[in-house]
């Protein structure tokens, strides 16, 4: 479970840990309407605790996760109030969130980003959603380029 070699270098092959990316684009989510993305492709999970058909993480023992999300959103609306994206755990929302208002113009391109390090119990769930509060579309690119993942610094209670 723990390697040591001669310099003292530790690697723990059944370490938590994944990164996911999405296969497809994610547009015309709608308004007043949490989505679910659908990270739907794994470059890699070390213990297999990433499932790619309902895009969740299950922690398997109690720790400190560090969850990362990176989105490039692309044409929100300014017509409407704000943008949120979000990492679900089953204890708690970790957000990022955009008043759109805020622009004079439909912004081309914007970075959201999520990162945290979440307390979470053995078998915990973290999933990434969006919201979009108001407005008329959003158009999310996901593809390849951009990340929800997670490393374990895990310590049990």
């Amino acid at each position: 479970a723990m390697n040591i070699d001669a310099n003292g270098h530790i690697t723990k092959p059944l370490q938590s840990a994944f990164l996911a990316v999405s296969n497809s684009t994610v547009s015309n989510i709608a308004a007043n309407t949490t989505t679910t993305i659908s990270f739907n492709y794994e470059v890699f999970d070390q213990n297999a605790d990433y499932n790619t058909s309902n895009y969740n993480f299950v922690a398997p023992v109690t720790g400190k996760y560090l969850l990362t999300l990176n989105l490039r959103v692309q044409a929100l609306d300014v017509d409407g109030a704000y943008f949120q994206a979000l990492i679900l755990t089953s204890n708690k929302e970790y957000q990022s969130i955009i008043s759109t208002n805020r622009f004079s113009a439909d912004p081309s391109y914007w970075y959201v980003g999520v990162t945290v390090v979440a307390d979470m119990d053995a078998s915990d769930t973290a999933k990434v959603t969006v919201l979009i509060n108001t407005g008329t579309l959003v158009i999310l690119w996901i593809h390849n380029r951009f990340r929800w993942s997670q490393y374990c610094y895990c310590r049990e209670k």
